[in-house]
């Protein structure tokens, strides 16, 4: 089932998110609606705050060349346990902001471990458009967006742009 997404400014997305204590089969579902909601909007990531769900838990899948077999992952608790000190320079962007990107610097490389569907602990180290996601989706998971990198200026008049927008889709 999809789910709506948040807009920018929303306190929600500025929360922290708890941990995940079980993985019920409502959890399980709700990691199933995240994909189809991230796949629909189009997107490569997407964190539960973002549907107003305040769990640990981040969908991502950035495999994007045609023909290749995508590879959804759904992460219980990530959580960042080494990043490289080599950066990389990404432009970003955001379900909860749309149409609005920026560069951001971040860690090339960031080595995650997390829960899986299965209740199974996972490590791998991600690197390249895997790495960006990531961290981006686990900078929502402690309240953090990518707009929070930026100069408070840029930042300003994204946020002006999205409070714009939702007066706009409240109009419709």
């Amino acid at each position: 089932m999809k789910r709506p997404i948040l807009i920018h400014p929303d306190p929600r997305l500025k929360k922290v998110a708890a941990a995940v204590s079980d993985l019920s089969d409502e959890r399980r579902a709700l990691a199933d609606d995240m994909l189809e909601t991230m796949y629909d909007a189009p997107g490569i990531g997407l964190a539960a705050p973002q549907i107003g769900v305040l769990d640990r838990l981040i969908v991502l899948d950035c495999v994007k060349e045609e023909g290749a077999e995508p590879r959804p992952l759904i992460m219980f608790n990530p959580e960042i346990v080494a990043q490289s000190d080599e950066t990389s320079v990404y432009e970003e962007g955001c379900l909860s902001i749309p149409d609005q990107y920026a560069e951001v610097t971040r860690p090339a490389e960031a080595e995650v471990t997390w829960i899986d569907r299965d209740g199974n602990t996972q490590q791998e180290v991600f690197s390249g458009l895997w790495a960006t996601c990531v961290q981006h989706e686990i900078d929502h998971l402690n309240g953090k967006l990518f707009i929070d990198y930026l100069k408070p200026m840029k930042r300003q008049m994204i946020t002006r742009r999205m409070v714009k927008l939702k007066r706009e889709k409240a109009r419709d």
